[in-house]
């Protein structure tokens, strides 16, 4: 969550850091039953929603009158300085923008065919070590009573959480299927719950849809399509015939290469085809026969920056034929309607449509309210008669307004009462109207922030009742639902029950049956939905940031709007969880831990989910700190011991696992035990770097615009105990990955990180005992490539882990030599060691005792032995998704934090 959140911006100006550390918004009961100051998390969250300063693209820079590298300063300091600290919009699109740079840097499109390559290349390794285990497969309580300390969002209603859920599918007698961001396909036969992963064996696990057809067959589309930071690209599209009883495999792909390397927004069917909406463009397979034989291409608007075409290396290709939605009439299945653009806007924005199946396409100019020329994301919902048609539009104008203008970046919610896209289309909702519907997001209600559809570039979706043409649900940060076509609208699913008179800093979820208390939400952002039936009953199920919640589809309200029937159905038996980072720590006996179990103390930071804390061997795992969670530092001798970042170097110490002696901490800065620690640095990344020495746990560094050391450890108490000991060359130049051991660190760094104009470098530091000189690095030999991983070994040798694919997945100069390089001599000259690894783009390295080194990568963990030159495959049983983090626990075993299924663990023995 951003601390409203999908993230947060931290500590750049320090007037604004001080404004954040002093913030105390009053929620006031109307019933004076509460009155008090909020959890610093919840208020830090809500402060700044979304200062978005728009499209981080060359071309709206262009437009807006300044270059990336100015528009990156402006989002990372005036974008703090006018109010953006804590941003849930803001972070999500820096994140979004960030990850896109890391991934795309130095500019094209990535070509199909190559996502096959490289799995082939990481699976066809030989294979060291033993098998994973996943860690944190048990339920993840976003509200545990016990960790409410000040800078958690415990009691704000989300309850078990787990991660993104981007596709959702349910049919007539209790099956749900459940679409993991990064985390593939899973399949509950209980109407949610007791779930089970059924599509482990393939290639991808990113999810871009997930349909299920009317004969049954599940259609799963890979490739997460939202935009967001931490989207990645799928291989395809897959069909399981019989989804209640069978598992996904490579052999279920439908068609060939050609969908590799890109993202699918939806999945809808004619009684012949199956047709798909990309980012690529339009394109159809038939429902049944042979599923081997090749999609077929329909449309896109600007078809030379397709991969193959003239256009295809420019830096903005990919954003050149981005379908967001696609319908079918339900009256004629040879009308076809497409929602094509980029969020940001551009001159094939707009609504297309097809009458003679596809053959042909043509740009439609609406009429009515909706204006043509301000087209976005969208997201189309026709009823099931086809007697009306709605949809929800972003504004690219809001979106690309100055910094701190703008309330929210939603247009609205249309209806065509004649079911047309062409209209006349009628404004049915604005952030305004849904804002006074119950509302967490009113203004009025939570002091400064931002209004629903903050995100409508990242949360969207429409779901009209299958039954009932005028009961509609949609889903922005909030769900909202009408009944009436629109003429009124309630919050079903508010973003959090904080600012409402019902809350209270003891409020357990599920409700405990206390009068008058709120009752259980949603977890914020949403993705996806559909409506299945369970014993009879008809039910909505919604996907978001957090997982997997379901309610009547003739739910009750209470008197704010808002629903009074939400269940969380993530048991802990499906593991979607979207890790940053992972760190492990020995158990402190003399610290209540809850549950307590018998193990290490694994500590993590979640996208949206805050830091996690768990105890392997106990039965749940609980959120100790709130909102987004990055890096993430443990004690390896007292697990209790943590830093944990929120954002962008916005750092919080605790040395009691955040768990208050005193419950009115939540609310009481005085009686916290954790302390706001951030440096004042003028620029991060969204998830920024921070080590400790290897050697020396106490010593710690840092990486924003500066890299900043202090050695106190966890004893440090404020960030001006921070000394800054490095700046880099400009304002625009940021920390991508520290390491530190001894009397040496290093830290990686880009600047501009952005396609156009991408650069990137090293700064090697050594440390006397009293001070520290820095050098650059020149870095011969090494590709310009995003560096996310460094570290350091303990005779001072370094290696750095490259991301980015080869040519064959990025064009653009430095690509394709190589992914691993070292440096015995300071980082003079560099070696590349990468000889068989595969062409997979790295996020983290470490070097194990022995020598060993370790790397995570998009697509699982590769070793090297010592003294070997040849790389490994490591263990078994681990699911193709993003390893973002390895660390070396003291406990004897290795743990990988993936990005969508959560943290594993093996056994270092013998490595």
């Amino acid at each position: 969550m951003v601390r409203m959140s999908s993230g947060r911006w931290a500590m750049i100006v320090v007037a604004v850091a001080a404004m954040l550390i002093a913030s105390t918004l009053v929620v006031w009961n109307l019933n004076n039953r509460y009155s008090g100051p909020l959890p610093r998390a919840a208020t830090e969250r809500l402060n700044a929603m979304a200062e978005d300063a728009g499209t981080a693209e060359e071309d709206a820079d262009a437009e807006a009158g300044m270059t990336e590298q100015q528009r990156e300063f402006l989002e990372s300091t005036q974008g703090e300085a006018g109010g953006g600290a804590g941003s849930e919009a803001f972070e999500a699109k820096t994140a979004a923008d960030q990850f896109a740079q890391a991934r795309t840097a130095p500019s094209g499109i990535v070509a199909p065919g190559a996502y096959s390559a490289a799995f082939a290349q990481l699976t066809g390794l030989a294979s060291a070590g033993g098998t994973w285990s996943d860690v944190t497969r048990v339920p993840y309580d976003a509200d545990d009573p016990v960790y409410r300390d000040f800078y958690s969002n415990s009691s704000g209603g989300s309850g078990l959480v787990t991660g993104r859920i981007t596709g959702l599918a349910a049919d007539a007698v209790g099956h749900v299927y459940a679409a993991g961001a990064d985390g593939g396909v899973w399949r509950s036969s209980t109407g949610g719950g007791a779930w089970t992963p059924i599509a482990d064996g393939l290639a991808s696990l990113s999810s871009g849809a997930l349909e299920l057809d009317k004969d049954g067959a599940l259609w799963y589309a890979t490739g997460e399509a939202n935009t967001g930071g931490t989207s990645y690209v799928g291989n395809g599209v897959y069909r399981l015939a019989d989804p209640v009883s069978g598992t996904l495999t490579p052999a279920n792909r439908v068609g060939g290469t050609e969908l590799e390397s890109t993202t699918i927004n939806a999945v809808r069917f004619t009684a012949t085809k199956a047709w798909i909406a990309t980012l690529r463009g339009v394109y159809w397979h038939e429902r049944t026969g042979d599923m081997t034989t090749p999609w077929h291409f329909s449309f896109a608007p600007n078809p030379t920056f397709l991969p193959g075409g003239a256009d295809a290396s420019n830096a903005n290709a990919a954003y050149k034929n981005i379908v967001n939605d696609i319908g079918i009439d339900p009256k004629n299945a040879n009308h076809l309607i497409a929602a094509i653009g980029w969020r940001s806007g551009d001159t094939y924005n707009g609504f297309y449509e097809s009458t003679n199946g596809g053959t042909t396409w043509v740009k439609i100019n609406p009429t009515g309210a909706i204006n043509p020329k301000d087209i976005g994301n969208v997201s189309f919902g026709y009823s099931g008669d086809g007697s009306k048609l709605y949809v929800m539009n972003q504004a690219p104008s809001l979106l690309n307004k100055a910094v701190g203008t703008v309330n929210s970046y939603l247009d609205g919610i249309y209806v065509s009462n004649s079911g047309s896209v062409a209209g006349p289309w009628t404004k049915i909702a604005d952030s305004h109207k849904l804002a006074n519907s119950g509302s967490a997001l009113k203004q009025s209600i939570g002091g400064k922030g931002y209004g629903p559809g903050i995100q409508s570039w990242y949360n969207q979706f429409l779901v009209v009742d299958p039954s009932d043409p005028n009961h509609l649900v949609a889903g922005l940060e909030e769900v909202y639902e009408t009944t009436n076509g629109g003429s009124s609208w309630n919050t079903v699913g508010p973003y959090w029950n904080f600012y409402f008179p019902c809350w209270a800093p003891d409020s357990v979820y599920p409700p405990n049956g206390t009068p008058n208390r709120c009752p259980q939400t949603t977890h914020p952002d949403q993705h996806s939905a559909a409506v299945g039936t369970v014993d009879g009953k008809a039910y909505l199920f919604v996907g978001n940031d957090g997982g997997i919640y379901r309610r009547p589809l003739q739910g009750t309200v209470n008197g704010n709007g808002n629903g009074t029937d939400w269940q969380s159905l993530n048991d802990g038996t499906i593991d979607a969880l979207q890790y940053y980072a992972v760190d492990v720590g020995l158990a402190d006996h003399g610290v209540p831990q809850t549950p307590a179990g018998d193990g290490a103390l694994v500590s993590g930071g979640l996208q949206d989910n805050g830091g996690s804390l768990y105890q392997v061997g106990a039965t749940k795992m609980s959120s100790n700190f709130g909102g987004d969670g990055g890096d993430v530092l443990v004690d390896p001798n007292n697990g209790c011991n943590i830093l944990q970042e929120y954002v962008v170097l916005s750092l919080e110490v605790t040395q009691t696992c955040a768990h208050p002696a005193d419950p009115n901490a939540i609310i009481d800065l005085s009686k916290s035990t954790t302390f706001d620690v951030a440096p004042p640095d003028i620029n991060a990344r969204f998830i920024a770097p921070f080590a400790a020495d290897d050697k020396n746990i106490d010593n710690w560094i840092a990486g924003g615009n500066s890299i900043w050391f202090q050695k106190k450890g966890f004893a440090i108490r404020s960030g001006s105990e921070w000394q800054k000991v490095y700046t880099f060359a400009n304002a625009g130049r940021v920390a991508t990955a520290v390491a530190y051991s001894g009397d040496t660190a290093i830290a990686a760094w880009c600047g501009p990180c952005n396609n156009a104009g991408f650069t990137r470098g090293v700064a090697v530091g050594k440390y006397n005992g009293t001070s520290w000189t820095w050098t650059e690095s020149a870095l011969a030999g090494v590709p310009t490539r995003y560096i996310a991983g460094v570290t350091v070994d303990a005779t001072g040798t370094l290696y750095l882990a490259v991301n980015g694919f080869s040519r064959r997945f990025t064009e653009g100069p430095g690509a394709g030599v190589g992914h691993i390089f070292t440096s015995t001599d300071g980082g003079s000259t560099w070696t590349d060691i990468s000889n068989n690894f595969p062409d997979v783009p790295t996020n983290s390295i470490k070097v194990l005792a022995s020598g060993a080194l370790v790397v995570g990568t998009d697509l699982g963990v590769v070793y090297r032995p010592t003294a070997s030159t040849t790389w490994q495959k490591l263990g078994t049983n681990f699911p193709a998704t993003v390893v973002m983090d390895v660390e070396v626990g003291p406990d004897g075993f290795i743990y990988a934090a993936s990005h969508g299924r959560g943290i594993w663990r093996i056994t270092a023995a013998g490595l």
